[in-house]
């Protein structure tokens, strides 16, 4: 019996059907490790926060109960909260805790002299495209920069600060009006007081830059820095701040149009 030819088209209709099948064994493939990625960062940080709030029987907490974080520059700093000693232990890089009800942020918080480190390395310090939530190289905890700047990645799966963009909502803002942060020095609660969008503006271009204000040299920049977001706040939260107080701003990138970052600023109220 002779072989039944196969026509051009038809070898080209299997290929192309060949192709889909390993395109869709590859997207597969691609989404279960991103889940499994996702599900294992969850785990990660779980244990993280048992640790902070001592529910973990395997930490040790140094025998005084403090630990003591000396600046040669500045002089010796308070005594460190308990909670953190063990978190400290591991990585001498976390600086904090971050977590807002009504969201699945609940993070330690790093620092590094390379900010682009925390952008795919985890608490571990391993890689990680999750990355970590990370305070802005020029803050400073100790002795406390005016406004403490802290990123994450705006994760599709809803991790990192991934459910930031949850405060574009006038009425998930009022259901969860306030932050909780605690440095490793002192609790802090915050007040939310502006939420915008904003773009990241060339260098050399005269433009209020969110991402700059860090300490204001007078009341005047401060009530002008103050007034600049305000502007830009999608809505009215009604609550004021004064020069002197202590604020956060956290940043995330912004996916809508016209947009490149999300922004939410608070002021510290406990």
């Amino acid at each position: 019996m002779s072989k039944k030819r196969i026509s051009g088209k038809e070898r080209a209709r299997r290929l192309v059907r060949l192709i889909s099948a390993l395109a869709a064994v590859g997207c597969l493939g691609y989404f279960a490790f991103y889940m499994y990625m996702a599900g294992d960062s969850t785990g990660r940080f779980s244990d993280l926060a048992d640790i902070k709030d001592n529910k973990d029987s395997n930490s040790k907490v140094m025998a005084n109960g403090q630990v003591t974080v000396t600046l040669d520059e500045e002089g010796e700093a308070p005594p460190m909260l308990e909670e953190f000693n063990t978190l400290y232990i591991k990585n001498k890089s976390i600086v904090g805790w971050i977590s807002i009800e009504g969201t699945s942020i609940d993070y330690p918080v790093m620092q590094s002299a390379n900010e682009d480190y925390y952008l795919d390395h985890n608490f571990e310090q391993k890689k990680d495209k999750n990355g970590s939530i990370f305070l802005d190289k020029d803050c400073s905890i100790w002795p406390r920069s005016q406004n403490l700047i802290i990123y994450g990645h705006n994760m599709k799966s809803g991790k990192m600060f991934g459910d930031l963009d949850a405060y574009k909502s006038k009425s998930f803002y009022d259901k969860h009006p306030t932050i909780k942060f605690d440095t490793l020095y002192d609790k802090g609660e915050y007040r939310i007081m502006y939420v915008f969008n904003e773009v990241v503006h060339e260098e050399t271009e005269v433009a209020f830059k969110y991402y700059q204000f860090i300490d204001a040299n007078s009341m005047q920049e401060y009530k002008s820095n103050m007034d600049q977001m305000e502007e830009m706040s999608l809505y009215d939260t009604g609550v004021e701040s004064y020069y002197g107080d202590s604020l956060i701003t956290l940043s995330t990138c912004d996916y809508s149009k016209g947009a490149e970052r999300f922004a939410v600023v608070a002021r510290k109220v406990n």
